[in-house]
């Protein structure tokens, strides 16, 4: 097995190494090693990784309907939207593995104007909505979740150690806790996607003129 590995390092063009085969793996900075791979850090880069993969099937519904939203003078179709959050999401990515990598303000505006400028056109809510009417909606409405998921796993990290030295996010621009400084506009970014992946679902069912369906609680 030894042999393979060596042989394996040589090999830039395979596309495993076995090095992992003992449950570890190493992250951008590798200042602490090799970690295992249950660990709270690699949960949360595993989470953001699936709901990115998730995104790229969204991505390619989007583009079959060809559903487009009106910013200003602009439309701007589904598929730039959420080309757009893909990018921004291997920042995150980047961040956790110890890159100094962060979401950027500007990408934040971004998706807190798309759920302003959806506001505008829907009416506003009063219930809960049941999941579904078309795919792309009930598609979008399944990475909210994944974004949940994403949000609550990347807050872990930063809560992983609080006796570590923080900083409050309405004054800093990043926040110290546990083994990672995580933006605190990247927070706000993960808080904020679950809703611009709702107000998408929303919207996408009322461009195809779909009503909205609510829970009657076995009424």
């Amino acid at each position: 097995m030894q042999k393979k590995q060596n042989h394996l390092k040589k090999d830039k063009n395979i596309l495993y190494t076995g090095f992992g085969d003992k449950g570890t793996t190493t992250l951008f900075d590798c200042k602490q090693g090799r970690i295992s791979k249950s660990s709270i850090l690699v949960e949360a880069l595993g989470s953001v990784d699936e709901l990115n993969a998730y995104l790229g099937i969204i991505k390619v519904y989007s583009d079959l309907d060809k559903v487009s939203l009106k910013i200003g003078k602009k439309k701007i179709h589904y598929s730039k939207i959420i080309e757009d959050i893909q990018q921004t999401l291997f920042v995150i990515q980047a961040e956790l593995g110890g890159s100094k990598m962060s979401v950027s303000k500007k990408e934040l505006n971004k998706i807190e104007n798309i759920i302003e400028k959806i506001a505008e056109v829907l009416p506003p809510i009063t219930s809960f909505t049941i999941s579904g009417g078309s795919i792309l909606s009930a598609s979008l409405d399944f990475a909210r979740t994944l974004s949940r998921k994403s949000e609550r796993r990347v807050v872990a990290v930063a809560d992983e150690a609080k006796s570590s030295k923080t900083g409050s996010p309405d004054t800093s621009k990043e926040v110290s806790r546990g083994s990672r400084k995580i933006g605190s506009v990247t927070i706000s970014y993960m808080n904020r996607l679950s809703s611009v992946l709702f107000a998408l679902s929303r919207f996408a069912n009322y461009a195809f003129q779909i009503p909205e369906n609510h829970p009657d609680y076995n009424k």
